[in-house]
């Protein structure tokens, strides 16, 4: 079987193709056969080394879609044959691949297995982002950075379908036009604008009720002058960079704001949790409101290319890499 595997930490030439053994799956356990996988920056933190892999080597990658073709002892909800999606699981660029059930669910016949394994972590993203870190609700006025990327795309879509005003920001001409498709009430291309003065110009001087924020240190802390009194700063990424140590006090100082940072993991720990939002992600997906666009598919032996065009923002929406 073929996957990608990195034997040292460093730029996508750690990437390696090569053949692996993954063995027979465990109790609770099944084995699946990647049809496609999804791409996203916590791969490049993982390969880099940002964020600690269990060991060295090991297989990259956090999301999935494609068949069960194994059921371990005790499995009792996945048959051999099923249409699976799975997150959060490291080592996803890989032909086939070891799931535990309690990250794996059911892919609907009407997704196909891109849109799958392209939505799950940036949809889930997108799901507690919206539904449960912040709840966003008709009236609202958001702020999403990065408003042309995968997460982003998502995030538009989703907000606008809940009835909130959506301001987005993005780094060239094309990629706001994009934005705009996808639901942006207002787009402001950072390279050109400040885009604080701007939302301040856009919301009247009131100001956003919550910015997303999965861009990090270029955007920190102008994004936190975009919010009225009381509202709410959510980081969830640092593609620019991570956000420099900052004073408590500062988040007092610019309104009695609040601030968080909170992982897509804490929010899976429970099973019942998976699949109420991977429930609610499908929902909406099928009713037509989010539309999971897939710009990019690439070869998975091609999985260092995909980095370069990632770690550049030269990408929109999602990238998946085809097994």
């Amino acid at each position: 079987m073929k996957a990608i595997r990195v034997h040292r930490h460093g730029g996508p030439e750690v990437l390696t193709y090569e053949d692996v053994e993954i063995g027979q799956p465990g109790p609770g356990e099944v084995r699946v056969r990647n049809r496609a996988v999804g791409l996203n920056f916590t791969d490049i933190y993982f390969r880099t080394g940002d964020y600690a892999p269990p060991a060295l080597p090991f297989i990259p990658g956090n999301e999935g879609a494609g068949e069960v073709v194994a059921v371990g002892e005790g499995v009792r909800d996945f048959a051999p044959g099923d249409r699976v999606a799975y997150v959060e699981m490291l080592g996803s660029y890989a032909e086939e691949r070891i799931v535990p059930t309690r990250y794996l669910v059911h892919l609907p016949d009407a997704i196909a297995f891109e849109t799958g394994a392209a939505m799950m972590l940036k949809g889930l993203t997108a799901q507690y982002l919206l539904r449960r870190t912040f709840r966003v609700a008709a009236g609202h006025i958001i702020l999403v950075h990065a408003a042309a990327g995968g997460v982003g795309l998502i995030l538009t879509q989703w907000a606008k379908h809940l009835g909130a005003t959506v301001i987005g920001t993005v780094g060239s001409p094309e990629k706001a036009e994009l934005a705009r498709r996808n639901g942006c009430d207002h787009v402001i291309d950072y390279r050109k604008e400040d885009f604080a003065a701007r939302v301040r110009e856009i919301t009247g001087g009131a100001g956003c009720h919550v910015v997303y924020d999965g861009v990090g240190k270029a955007t920190f802390p102008a994004s936190l002058d975009c919010l009225r009194p009381l509202g709410t700063f959510v980081s969830f990424g640092t593609a620019s960079g991570p956000i420099e140590p900052f004073d408590i006090m500062l988040l007092m100082q610019k309104g009695s704001l609040f601030a968080t940072w909170q992982l897509l993991f804490t929010h899976l720990a429970k099973r019942e949790d998976v699949l109420a939002m991977s429930e609610e992600l499908f929902d909406v997906v099928l009713s037509g409101a989010v539309k999971i666009p897939v710009h990019a598919r690439l070869p998975l032996a091609e999985a260092a290319e995909a980095h370069r065009r990632l770690a550049a923002r030269q990408t929109t929406g999602a990238t998946v890499l085809l097994t």
